[in-house]
C-alpha cells in the first residue's frame, strides 16, 4: 500500500500578481475560497502557477503560504524541471515548506525515451524525502508516457499516483485497469473528470476549480459516489468552462476570468501576456452564466 493517497478534486493554483510581484495577499483570498468551497487537495507551484517564472524565494513563500492556509489539506507542489539535478535541487529546497507530496513532470523540450523516462522518474523518486506524483503532458513537453512506462513506475513504493493530461482515453484506461493499490489515477484535463472517474480514476487536478471551486468539489465528490445522474448535469454545466480555460494558453483564460470576479489582477508574467478583449469577454460571459458574477 503507498503511504499517501489523492482523490476527489485538487485545484491547479493560479499565482496572481500585482506590478511584477507576487500578490500574497489576493492568493490567500483564493485559498480561502479553495477551502470555503470544500476542496480536496491544493496543487500549487505548477504550470498553472506560472512556475516557471518565479523565483527561488517566490516558489517557498508561495508554498509556505499555502500550507498557512490549507486548513488541513493535502499539498502537491510542483517541483519538475528537464533537468534531474535541477528537479532534485527544487525538491530539496521547497522540502521543509509543508508539501506532501512533490508534482514532476516528463522532461520537456528533451523528449526523452521510454527508457529514459523512467531511469528519471526513479531517480528523482529515490532522492525524494516525500512522495512523488508523475505528470504526463505531452501537449506541453513533446513527449507522451506510455502506460507501460507508467504502470513500471506506479511499482516504486515512493511514487503514489499519476496525473494523466495526455487526452489518450485507451492509455489511461490501461493505466486505471492495472495499477497496484493505492496508486492514485488522477485526470489532468476538467472535460475527462466524468469519463475518467466514471471507470475508476481517482479524481481531478483541475484549472477550472481556480474559477469554480464548488462546482468542481461537488463534481469530483458525485463521481466519487457513483452519482451519475448528478456528475452528468454538473459535466454539461460546466463545460463550456472546461472548454474556454483552453481558448488561450493556461493560465490565461482562468486569470482572466477570475478577474472579471475581482479576485485578482489581470496580470501574468511574460512571455504570457494577459487574454485578448474577446477572451476577457467570452470568460466574462462563462462565469456570469455559472452564476458566479
Amino acid at each position: 500500500m503507498k503511504s499517501i493517497s489523492f482523490r476527489g478534486c485538487g485545484t491547479a493554483l493560479v499565482t496572481p500578481f500585482k506590478d511584477g510581484k507576487v500578490d500574497y495577499d489576493a492568493y490567500v483570498r483564493l485559498l480561502q475560497r479553495q477551502t470555503e468551497a470544500g476542496i480536496h487537495f491544493l496543487v500549487p507551484l505548477g504550470t498553472t502557477g506560472e512556475t516557471p517564472c518565479l523565483d527561488e524565494q517566490e516558489r517557498i513563500k508561495v508554498l509556505e503560504v499555502t500550507k498557512e492556509h490549507c486548513c488541513g489539506r493535502k499539498i502537491i507542489a510542483g517541483g519538475g524541471t528537464n533537468s534531474l539535478v535541477q528537479t532534485i535541487k527544487s525538491i530539496k529546497t521547497l522540502e521543509p515548506y509543508g508539501a506532501d507530496a512533490f508534482l514532476i513532470v516528463v522532461p520537456y523540450y528533451n523528449k526523452p525515451t521510454q527508457h529514459g523516462m523512467y531511469e528519471y522518474f526513479k531517480a528523482v523518486a529515490d532522492a525524494a524525502g516525500k512522495p512523488v506524483v508523475i505528470y504526463n503532458v505531452p501537449g506541453r513537453t513533446g513527449a507522451n508516457m506510455l502506460a507501460e512506462t507508467t504502470l513500471r513506475l506506479a511499482e516504486i513504493e515512493n511514487i503514489v499516483a499519476v496525473k494523466e493530461a495526455s487526452g489518450n482515453y485507451a492509455q489511461i484506461s490501461e493505466i486505471i485497469r492495472n495499477a497496484p493499490e493505492g496508486f492514485s489515477v488522477l485526470s489532468g484535463n476538467d472535460d475527462e473528470t466524468l469519463s475518467l472517474m466514471a471507470t475508476g480514476a481517482d479524481g481531478i487536478i483541475s484549472v477550472a476549480s481556480n474559477v469554480a471551486p464548488k462546482l468542481m468539489t461537488e463534481l469530483a465528490e458525485a463521481l466519487l459516489d457513483n452519482d451519475i445522474v448528478t456528475a452528468r448535469g454538473l459535466h454539461h454545466r460546466l463545460t463550456p468552462l472546461f472548454r474556454n480555460c483552453f481558448v488561450e494558453s493556461n493560465p490565461i483564460p482562468a486569470k482572466a476570468a477570475l478577474a472579471a470576479m475581482g479576485l485578482i489582477n489581470n496580470e501574468l508574467r511574460l512571455p504570457l501576456v494577459p487574454a485578448s478583449e474577446k477572451t476577457c469577454a467570452l470568460m466574462q460571459e462563462t462565469v456570469k452564466g455559472l452564476g458566479l458574477l
